[in-house]
């Protein structure tokens, strides 16, 4: 079953690539789950992507939309810390869930649309993805690189260490956690592109370098430009074969003026242009088989605008992805805009107002 599944996985990829056409199937899993960090909220991002029309917007662009609703997670009364790592049973069980849940989707010939919830998710999204494609690579975009291992992270907050549980490489520093004896790292370092970093921890730092990871910081993007940014991203990733491409997409990636409503902001971060630009770039390449889309707080905004505009900006970076051009979507575009909180006419710098306008 698994290698019928990784056949099929390779020759939709190779036909998408060839034909450059879209997927006719795309599933929508909502993973209403919070366990990773501790602030309230994040739950409620499945609800608020679909309520700003994730599902009519898909539809929009001819896909056959798959709406599987949302995931039901067990959290654990007695969950007390394990090596330094809070709520590890809660958020291995999720994970393990979530895994089983995305494997079959994506077996069953869609592609997948993840809604989290917090990061920790990736840890069972990606690897059901893995188990139905092993040679998929793995695009991360976000502020924070969530490379820590239990040994090394400041908060002990799981959403801070899923791509550690993914790397092959980081195998023998990853301590027996409970809640996770199911999984086994199945990514390999030069598997793995970051796009977007800004907040990386020392230890998360000494492992890019010590590992050779391909990452593209903030500082990267200004000197380099985001061009040039996705096609060494690309290069990386694909030079040497044509594979699946998963896509972890973190709102915080963007700048906290466009995407207000998370829970760790840092502020220099992607423009709307920057970050639809990745998207753009990756759904072009023909091979996207899954998008995460995660952090996104309704709780965490200054008010009912700012959710909402975070909202819709993750519907329009999930559409984007999956090929809907901006010369399309200059509607959800104004009234991302109209919803922005005002300082002044926009609430935005000259630098973020371009960004939107031109």
């Amino acid at each position: 079953m698994a290698l019928r599944g990784h056949v099929s996985c390779l020759l939709r990829a190779q036909l998408r690539h060839r034909s450059h056409s879209r997927a006719k199937s795309v599933a929508v899993l909502g993973a209403p789950f919070s366990g990773g960090q501790k602030r309230r909220g994040v739950e409620h991002g499945p609800k608020v992507i679909r309520d700003a029309g994730l599902i009519e917007r898909l539809s929009s662009l001819d896909y056959s939309v798959h709406d599987f609703g949302d995931l039901s997670f067990q959290h654990f009364e007695k969950d007390e810390p394990s090596l330094g790592v809070n709520f590890p049973r809660t958020v291995g069980a999720a994970s393990q869930k979530l895994s089983g849940a995305v494997s079959r989707a994506i077996g069953a010939g869609h592609t997948l649309v993840m809604l989290g919830g917090d990061h920790s998710l990736a840890i069972g999204s990606v690897s059901g993805h893995a188990q139905q494609c092993p040679d998929l690579c793995l695009i991360w975009v976000d502020a924070h690189a969530d490379l820590n291992t239990p040994m090394t992270s400041p908060s002990g907050n799981l959403h801070g260490q899923p791509v550690a549980f993914m790397l092959k490489e980081l195998q023998d520093k990853i301590p027996d956690v409970p809640g996770f004896s199911w999984t086994k790292p199945f990514l390999s370092s030069r598997d793995l592109v970051y796009i977007g970093l800004r907040d990386v921890d020392p230890g998360e730092h000494h492992l890019l370098k010590t590992l050779g990871i391909q990452y593209f910081s903030m500082r990267d993007i200004d000197r380099l430009g985001i061009q040039r940014v996705m096609e060494a991203t690309l290069d990386h990733l694909l030079a040497r074969k044509q594979r699946p491409i998963h896509l972890s997409f973190d709102i915080d990636g963007f700048d906290p003026s466009l995407a207000p409503a998370t829970g760790t902001p840092v502020n220099g971060g992607l423009t709307y242009r920057e970050g639809i630009y990745i998207t753009e770039e990756i759904h072009n390449t023909g091979l996207l088989s899954a998008v995460d889309l995660v952090e996104v707080n309704p709780f965490l905004g200054a008010n009912r605008e700012a959710a909402e505009t975070t909202a819709s900006l993750a519907v329009d970076v999930i559409a984007s992805s999956l090929g809907q051009t901006r010369e399309g979507a200059h509607a959800s575009i104004d009234t991302m805009t109209a919803r922005l909180p005002s300082t002044g006419a926009t609430g935005l710098s000259d630098h973020h107002q371009q960004a939107m306008w031109v």
